[in-house]
């Protein structure tokens, strides 16, 4: 998660993570990165526990990153822009919180809420940091090209289309990759190449009125997908009791937690599925990179399980709920026996047979 200095993202971080991590409205409040486990919410899940009462439940989880905010001129250094720079480096894929809400309690690091220019002003750090890395990527080939002229040019190639992407104030679109391409460029290490999306923290006041804001537009024109919270709202509501936090949900007339939002937009982001186990007396969700074959997908759960995998019991999680039972499921013929490379679909249930 990422933005400017009092955007809000320690407060969505707190909600998320329902953490106690420290939140004022002074710039840099956040100097090290906190690091939140989230479990993912979903409905499948608690529908096939609310079946088969398993003993024990367990979600598969997302992790959140808050890093403290840019400012301009951060890849100069400025506001310690270097090293929040180097932080996000890590992720797989950024969350950017742009500030909607006004300026009565917490002060705008630039006087004013403009979202637009707010969102420029990170993403242009972000471009200019990275035109530094493929530049200095580049020098270094042309000087290995004085020794050798095949060194690097598919290296080469690939940076220099890179530079020409970023020198036109874009983000890189992995899709225009194949997946040599596409591991040769992981290796630069951009924060441009890596999945995006934003969310803007708004006021309580206009949760129920949301207009087409400039941020929409500009999520329109790069191709990213918005989600709209009220940091401060789910905050508060995060640290209720259940019942609690149903009355308060009813009067904003809220029928979900935007916080959710979040959390499966992030998991989207990155191209994740879900398939699930029931082992014994747990069940439980498990986290994959789609089109990942069921081999792979038994290594997730045990390394034993990819060594000496055999076959594959599978059932979709909505079929088996349909149905309300593996033997319903199974007389109907949606009960499925697959090999080693069968592509796992997001809500399969995988029951691993392995030597």
């Amino acid at each position: 998660m990422i933005g400017l200095p009092n955007s809000g993202k320690s407060t969505i971080f707190n909600a998320l993570t329902a953490l106690s991590v420290p939140c004022q409205s002074y710039p840099f409040c956040t100097i090290e990165p906190n690091i939140g486990i989230v479990p993912v919410p979903d409905d499948r899940l608690t529908e096939l526990a609310r079946i088969l009462k398993p003993e024990k439940v367990t979600p598969t989880t997302i992790e959140f990153v808050d890093i403290a905010g840019l400012i301009k001129d951060a890849h100069k250094g400025e506001g310690l822009g270097n090293k929040f720079l180097s932080h996000i480096r890590n992720v797989d894929a950024i969350a950017h919180v742009v500030r909607y809400f006004g300026t009565a309690n917490v002060p705008h690091v630039y006087n004013d809420v403009n979202p637009k220019r707010d969102a420029e002003i990170v993403e242009t750090e972000i471009l200019i940091a990275d035109l530094e890395i493929v530049e200095e990527r580049l020098r270094k080939i042309e000087r290995l090209a004085k020794v050798s002229k095949e060194k690097g040019e598919t290296e080469h190639g690939l940076l220099l289309k890179i530079r020409d992407t970023i020198e036109r104030g874009s983000f890189v679109d992995m899709e225009q990759y194949d997946e040599n391409e596409k591991q040769l460029i992981h290796s630069f290490n951009l924060i441009a190449t890596k999945p995006f999306f934003y969310i803007a923290n708004v006021d309580e006041g206009t949760l129920n009125s949301l207009p087409v804001s400039a941020i929409e537009e500009l999520a329109r024109e790069k191709g990213r997908r918005v989600v709209y919270i009220c940091g401060k709202l789910e905050e508060d509501l995060s640290a209720l009791p259940d019942q609690e936090r149903a009355s308060y949900m009813e009067l904003y007339n809220m029928e979900k937690m935007s916080i959710r939002n979040v959390i499966r937009v992030g998991y989207e982001a990155l191209d994740l599925i879900t398939f699930y186990t029931v082992v014994g007396r747990e069940m439980r969700a498990w986290t994959i990179s789609r089109n990942t074959t069921c081999v792979k997908a038994a290594g997730k759960i045990h390394t034993d399980m990819e060594k000496g995998f055999i076959k594959a019991d599978v059932i979709n999680i909505n079929d088996f709920i349909r149905c309300g039972s593996e033997h319903a499921a199974k007389e109907k013929g949606l009960l499925r026996l697959e090999g080693r490379d069968y592509i796992v679909k997001d809500g399969d249930i995988l029951h691993i047979r392995f030597n």
